[in-house]
């Protein structure tokens, strides 16, 4: 009886440890991160910080990187950080460095790396700077035109160096508003690097005040994506222009349709030969829609009446549009 008994008890204390096992189990997954959770290696979690070794010992060594970088956008905001990720200063971005530490430097001991002979992906340097820059201008940089070619943000950014430090005199006090990001070069000479063909059409003898840097081609355009076609920031090409050329914009009593439908039925904005953004001179411009059926002449005369010293809007000067009762023909 008493053999039963004991056996008993031991069965009863057994099943009790097991319980008491799954419970701790249970409640210790709960109670971890996500990625521990998922199975991330201890590494990967930061637990007391014990791969970082924080910014003071970063510039122990880089001290002038140190120094360009205080005076920077983001080195100004790291000043007084805002969240966990700006507090690790320098391994916010370049990762953990007891590694680095560790090995007494060099540099492929640094997790992240943005310069040219990083063996990082650009997936692994854009989302270092995506960890913190995604929203904004930057809501549809997944699927833009830059992100589907590859190009990392610091092809184009530069996180260490103020920008005032990369303008010469003249520029720094005369350059457009939008390139003070800490950009590598400013407008356009930053976006002509690639887009070699713009920087030919801005050459030509009629252009956009780019060279006057009176506009940018971000004044047009978002780099870093937009929903909208050529990344254009507003929603059609007729909307940007008008942005700037508000005199175009009616409503009209008289409209002229390709001038309502698309400014570049015309103009070409990135620079022509011919005046005023014309992409063929005048008249040809005009003859590439309206035939003779409106003239008793034909379009290849330009000895005609309507083409009256080579240039249909001599008389049709309205040619955007008219707000006169009788300016159907655009004449007033």
């Amino acid at each position: 009886m008493r053999v039963k008994l004991s056996a008993k008890i031991i069965r009863l204390s057994v099943s009790v440890c097991l319980i008491a096992v799954v419970l701790a189990s249970v409640i210790s997954t709960r109670a971890a991160s996500p990625e521990q959770r998922k199975g991330a290696p201890a590494s990967a979690v930061n637990v007391a910080g014990a791969d970082y070794v924080g910014s003071d010992t970063c510039l122990i060594c880089h001290a002038d990187q140190g120094k360009h970088f205080q005076n920077t956008v983001m080195g100004k905001a790291f000043a007084h950080p805002k969240n966990e990720k700006e507090k690790l200063g320098c391994e916010g971005c370049h990762g953990a460095g007891k590694a680095h530490v560790d090995a007494g430097g060099g540099k492929d001991t640094i997790p992240i790396r943005f310069t040219g002979d990083s063996k990082n992906t650009v997936d692994e340097k854009n989302g270092a700077c995506l960890s913190c820059h995604e929203k904004g201008n930057r809501l549809f940089w997944q699927g833009s035109p830059h992100e589907t070619r590859a190009v990392a943000c610091v092809d184009c950014h530069s996180g260490h160096e103020p920008q005032s430090a990369k303008l010469s005199s003249d520029l720094r006090f005369n350059a457009p508003l939008t390139d003070v990001h800490s950009t590598k070069q400013g407008q356009p000479e930053l976006c002509l690097k690639c887009h070699q063909m713009r920087k030919a059409q801005l050459q030509r003898s009629s252009h956009m005040p780019y060279r006057e840097g009176k506009v940018t081609c971000t004044s047009c355009h978002n780099p870093h994506g937009s929903p909208n076609p050529k990344q254009l920031i507003q929603a059609t090409t007729t909307e940007n222009c008008l942005s700037c050329h508000t005199e175009r914009r009616g409503p009209f009593l008289w409209e002229h349709p390709p001038v309502m439908e698309n400014c570049a039925n015309c103009h070409d904005p990135h620079g022509t030969n011919n005046p005023q953004l014309l992409k063929v001179r005048m008249p040809r411009v005009c003859d590439s829609c309206h035939d003779s059926s409106r003239h008793p002449t034909t379009p290849t005369l330009l000895n005609a009446v309507r083409d009256f010293n080579r240039g249909c809007t001599n008389c049709h000067s309205k040619i955007h549009g008219s707000n006169h009762p009788s300016g159907n023909a655009f004449l007033r």
